[in-house]
């Protein structure tokens, strides 16, 4: 199983000096990839009463992933990246398929495509795009962004694509790239297994892996057996499903670190991302003791 970490960005300095000192700090700590989040605009919730508790308003800081990445495998060498997750409907199709080619070929071909439909109207509202119809939009964009990944050229006519012969150059190192979902999980908008199952056949129907929100043991166990009945039931065997698992990292103790590892190892993850974001860490030395706290924990 492959460790890596979850970038805070929202508790971070935003230059270039402390993103270098950070993803070199994890590179030489071993870990082996790091996973972003993905958000363009944000909230004023002083005109929105209603936003409640939800997570990260006008005041939180994202950079957009594709940049961000660029950024970090040039000044590391081995480290492999993620978008986890990319909200893949409000984009545009071949722009996302270009930016992520150009980044697998910047990085030499680490790394994964991790999207989903998001859960913010109101950046679908700035980017102009509709938020109905987004999960059907996001299957699509999925079959025309593999086309274009490893065809020289693309004729496609769909329900919200016409791609008039065209193609990418240059194609990524992967053809094509490794697209993981996210999703499935235990969210307020999924209040019952009936509004879920949907997403989780879509997951085991078109993904090469899943990055789930992490939840309870048990639920997540339950929700991975399910996921693998619905693999078999599509054909594809669950062996050769990618899992991305997550360890929060304020937990209370070392012990409970290693024994959430060992949990994810056991459940058949292949890999794991540790998470300090909003764990009232501030700054990037801050950030980089949690992960030498962790590696002491969990050395290898």
């Amino acid at each position: 199983m492959q460790l890596g970490v979850v970038y805070p960005q929202t508790d971070m300095e935003a230059d270039p000096g402390a993103i270098r000192h950070y993803t070199q700090a994890v590179e030489a700590l071993g870990f082996r990839h790091i996973l972003a989040y993905d958000h363009v605009v944000g909230v004023n919730t002083q005109s929105r009463p209603d936003w409640g508790t939800r997570p990260y308003t006008v005041d939180s800081q994202f950079h957009d992933p594709f940049e961000l990445f660029s950024f970090m495998a040039g000044v590391s060498d081995k480290l492999g990246f993620v978008t986890g997750i990319l909200i893949l409907p409000q984009r545009q199709t071949a722009l996302v398929a270009k930016q992520a080619a150009c980044l697998d070929v910047l990085c030499n071909g680490r790394f994964r495509l991790g999207i989903g439909i998001g859960w913010n109207e109101a950046e679908y509202e700035t980017l102009g795009v509709p938020w109905e119809a987004r999960g059907r939009r996001m299957e699509e964009q999925v079959e025309v962004m593999r086309k274009l990944w490893t065809e020289r050229s693309v004729t496609f006519k769909g329900e919200f694509h016409s791609i008039p012969d065209v193609g990418l150059k240059p194609l990524p190192i992967q053809r094509p790239l490794p697209v993981w979902f996210g999703g499935g999980s235990d969210r307020p908008q999924f209040n019952n297994d009936k509004a879920r199952d949907p997403v989780l056949r879509r997951i085991a129907r078109m993904a090469d892996g899943w990055i789930p929100q992490v939840g309870p043991r048990e639920r997540m166990l339950e929700l991975l057996g399910r996921m693998r009945e619905l693999l078999k039931e599509y054909g594809r065997d669950p062996a050769k499903f990618g899992l991305e698992a997550g360890v929060i990292a304020n937990r209370a103790t070392a012990d409970q670190w290693a024994d959430d590892v060992k949990f994810w190892r056991d459940s058949g993850a292949n890999y794991l991302t540790v998470n300090a974001i909003r764990d009232g860490l501030k700054g990037v030395d801050q950030h980089i003791k949690r992960l030498e706290e962790f590696r002491k924990a969990v050395p290898a």
